[in-house]
């Protein structure tokens, strides 16, 4: 396994015509060192079969996706919430997953403050059961066309300020350069997690010039306008040396025969990461 492809890691939703198993396989037989379990995937096989598939592969479970969607203006959603992020938690440690990755969620009838404050209060009482499990927390910050639904953390220095604010190891952040790639406060955001000690996940892909889909028409490296060297520059500089995660959603390369796929994400790892 050559070096490079040792530290890359790839979404079982990127190949999402894949059973889990079998992008567990071909993973493995390309040489790759990780991979990021989806629920979906891990639901359609069986959490149990999913454990048993991933303990008797090479590839390294880096992070299970997704929890998250904390805020909302009834308390009953709120309380639900948790319990459904306490199952992901449980799921994440029966397949050996450290980290669950959270896509924070708003509220379109509440504030994005207010959004934000139940977002911080979802995670702190999260925090005993991760820990208890093993698993920590890492919060997504989401593109800003998203804060309708699916995020009210859409900057890094708001997830920063969300972070810093919990103040416990569990609790840290994972940086996508297709939300963030944007944000002329990048670099120095970057630099304050790595002052933390809270990057906890680097993801990779493209955003497509131009883009027809805002959900699914992620571009590989090197297919759009963001720098992912250069950013990849500054998460190592701030002293990340975890897995490159490669979480592409794209109808146009799920249509594709998914082999040839695959070798293009190495390619693009290769020459534009």
């Amino acid at each position: 396994m050559s070096k490079d492809l040792a530290s890359l890691c790839i979404h079982s939703i990127t190949t999402k015509p894949w059973s889990l198993d079998k992008a567990l396989d071909k993973f493995a037989e390309a040489g790759i060192g990780g991979i990021s379990i989806w629920q979906d995937a891990a639901q359609a096989l069986g959490l149990n079969a999913a454990a048993k598939a991933v303990e008797h592969s090479s590839v390294e479970v880096v992070s299970y996706v997704r929890g998250g969607f904390f805020p909302s203006h009834s308390e009953a959603a709120r309380l639900k919430a948790l319990d459904d992020n306490k199952k992901m938690i449980d799921e994440a440690a029966v397949l050996g997953a450290p980290l669950l990755v959270l896509v924070c969620g708003a509220e379109p009838q509440q504030s994005l403050f207010e959004s934000r404050k139940q977002i911080q209060a979802g995670i702190e009482a999260l925090i005993p059961h991760a820990a208890a499990n093993g698993v920590k927390l890492a919060i997504e910050p989401l593109h800003p066309m998203y804060a309708d639904t699916r995020s009210a953390i859409n900057t890094l220095g708001q997830a920063n300020d969300v972070a810093e604010a919990i103040g416990d190891v569990q609790a840290g952040i994972a940086v996508d350069v297709y939300h963030l790639w944007w944000d002329d406060h990048l670099e120095a955001e970057i630099k304050r997690c790595g002052e933390n000690g809270n990057l906890y996940a680097f993801h990779i892909c493209d955003w497509r010039v131009p883009t027809s889909d805002m959900l699914l028409d992620r571009g590989l490296m090197g297919e759009g306008c963001i720098d992912v060297p250069l950013i990849r520059s500054w998460v190592e500089t701030a002293g990340f040396n975890g897995f490159n995660e490669v979480e592409i959603f794209s109808n146009h390369y799920w249509a594709m025969d998914q082999d040839e796929f695959l070798n293009r994400i190495i390619q693009a790892y290769h020459d534009h990461s």
